[in-house]
């Protein structure tokens, strides 16, 4: 019952070998703040590579909207709609080959 007592009182902190309790409790109290500080950093990087993925998606779907939008203008058929005001149209006849010897 003493010791109990004692412990509630805070007498080990108190009486003369109170250094070394001090001591290893400081050293607790650190290594709990450096754990807390270690883990909303980890937090903050998780949000962060979350918002990152994020971009990522919204980019490749700007990315195929844009291929699917130039393979389409590619297309002979749209070339030659657009091209329709011009009076310009495909060649009567094939290209004729270069051959330099």
């Amino acid at each position: 019952m003493k010791r109990l007592l004692a412990f509630l009182n805070i007498d080990f902190l108190l009486n003369s070998n109170a250094l070394k309790n001090w001591r290893m409790i400081i050293y607790l109290s650190c290594l709990a703040l450096l754990m807390i500080s270690s883990g909303h950093s980890a937090d903050r990087k998780i949000f962060t590579i979350a918002a990152y993925n994020k971009d990522i998606k919204a980019l490749k779907s700007v990315f195929v909207e844009q291929k699917t939008r130039l393979v389409n203008l590619k297309k002979e058929s749209t070339v030659m709609q657009l091209l329709s005001d011009t009076n310009l149209g495909p060649a009567d006849r094939p290209p004729v080959k270069i051959r330099i010897e």
